[in-house]
């Protein structure tokens, strides 16, 4: 685990204040073992009746990466991606509803990923800006997966800074309620 000060590993809270989406990339390859511990930690992430419907595409040779900026412009020139989608035979769905858990399963295994990454050093954003028919058309998607995020990642470069508005945190009892509304 990572420290920021080399006396005290750095906890949970501390790892998510930090982490911020990194948009410039040193031009470096992230190290297989690195990417292995960042897909580990999406397999291990809970999943509505632990159905594991995720669905991951690490991408991350030239060409796929090209095929990537087809999708999105919202790649920052990453050297890698992962892209994670969701089998829609596999979800679990609400009963009373047909509500599928599809999208909360594939973010709740993105967002394991992208911590991952930042205990890791690695950077990365979260991107959900990207047109859909055009991923499942360039990584030849089955039908039944449906496209839910792309995390594009890597080291960050050295002038790589939060946006302005990523301290902007509301306060909690703008956000929290309990017991009622």
């Amino acid at each position: 685990m990572k420290t920021v000060d080399e006396s005290k590993p750095m906890g949970f809270l501390q790892l998510a204040e930090k982490r911020y989406s990194v948009r410039r990339f040193y031009d470096k390859q992230v190290e297989q073992e690195k990417i292995e511990a960042i897909l580990r930690a999406g397999q291990v992430a809970p999943t509505a009746c632990n159905l594991q419907p995720q669905k991951v595409l690490v991408i991350q040779s030239d060409d796929s990466l090209a095929k990537l900026r087809k999708c999105t412009g919202s790649h920052f020139n990453a050297p890698l991606a992962i892209l994670t989608c969701y089998d829609k035979d596999l979800c679990w769905k609400r009963s009373y509803d047909g509500k599928s858990s599809g999208d909360i399963d594939a973010s709740i295994v993105t967002t394991h990923m992208m911590l991952e990454a930042a205990d890791l050093g690695i950077g990365s954003t979260w991107v959900m800006h990207f047109i859909p028919e055009a991923v499942r058309e360039e990584f030849r998607l089955p039908e039944n997966y449906e496209p839910v995020s792309i995390l594009v990642m890597g080291y960050p470069a050295e002038d790589s800074k939060p946006a302005p508005a990523h301290t902007n945190i509301k306060p909690l009892p703008e956000t929290v309620s309990y017991d009622e509304f």
